[in-house]
């Protein structure tokens, strides 16, 4: 079973966390699972970037983002080479370690 590791965000994660995620789920609802609570303001459709994240190793062993999704990151804040939906990038064998960026499109939230 592959792992996610998580590095520390401030709020949602402050000492990271590496959580077993099932081949073909989504890192966002792996996240979930877990009880990190990402961001997924459009409910996981592919039409906002809360949950964009930074796949910092891994990255290689994803399918590639669709053109939909290239076209939302480019709204996302801290856009990097490595950046995809957490709703849309599904789990493969490989392990792999995100960063969830400091901000998201959503800069207020409740709870925060």
């Amino acid at each position: 079973m592959p792992q996610i590791i998580v590095l520390p965000h401030e709020i949602l994660c402050p000492d990271g966390a590496a959580i077993d995620a099932e081949s073909g789920s989504s890192i966002c609802d792996s996240l979930l699972a877990a009880g990190i609570e990402l961001d997924h303001a459009c409910e996981q459709s592919c039409a906002c970037t809360t949950c964009h994240v930074i796949v910092r190793e891994g990255f290689a062993s994803l399918d590639p983002g669709t053109e939909k999704e290239d076209d939302l990151l480019d709204k996302a804040w801290g856009l990097e080479p490595e950046s995809r939906l957490a709703c849309q990038t599904l789990v493969d064998g490989a392990d792999l370690v995100i960063e969830i960026p400091k901000y998201s499109i959503n800069m207020v939230k409740e709870g925060h």
